[in-house]
């Protein structure tokens, strides 16, 4: 093989893998910055001005075709869970809007209501199941972080501008 065909290969191999190399570090970065602002409270990252040009560009990414979310492996974190709703009222339970199909989300909270006068004795016609929209979270978001005493705290957070 011609040498200086070779150089030229090796040169474009490293010149490569160096790119990656930046590439990666580059997104492990922006992941940690996504995972610090996330995880500001008070104020919450839109509250942080130096958080905005990292949470737009998130915002902005996963919009695209094949996104990925950026991590942040120093951290131990992978991407955020994601919990849309919020837990009933006491009293009430999680229920289904779509129950008889299967596969619907758990939408509604439900409660088991006694019509009867009380000392009827509570026959079957005196149960009334209400239900009402479950709560809407504000932040559904949320990264799990272990401290080092292995204690795991969980960050709620949201993505709108």
């Amino acid at each position: 093989m011609n040498p200086v065909r070779m150089i030229s290969m090796a040169t474009v191999l490293s010149a490569a893998a160096f790119a990656s190399l930046t590439d990666r570090t580059a997104a492990s970065e922006w992941g940690c910055e996504v995972l610090l602002c996330a995880s500001s409270s008070n104020p919450a990252w839109r509250g942080v001005p130096a958080c905005h040009p990292p949470m737009q560009r998130l915002i902005s990414a996963m919009g695209n075709w094949g996104f990925s979310w950026p991590t942040c492996p120093e951290a131990g974190t992978g991407k955020p869970g994601y919990e849309a709703y919020d837990e009933c009222p006491s009293g009430w339970s999680v229920g289904s809007s779509n129950q008889d199909h299967g596969g619907g989300q758990s939408d509604l909270c439900i409660q088991v209501r006694n019509r009867c006068p009380s000392g009827y004795g509570g026959r079957d016609g005196c149960q009334e199941t209400v239900t009402m929209p479950r709560p809407v979270r504000e932040d559904p978001y949320y990264f799990d972080i272990t401290a080092g005493d292995g204690k795991v705290t969980r960050h709620w957070f949201n993505l709108r501008k």
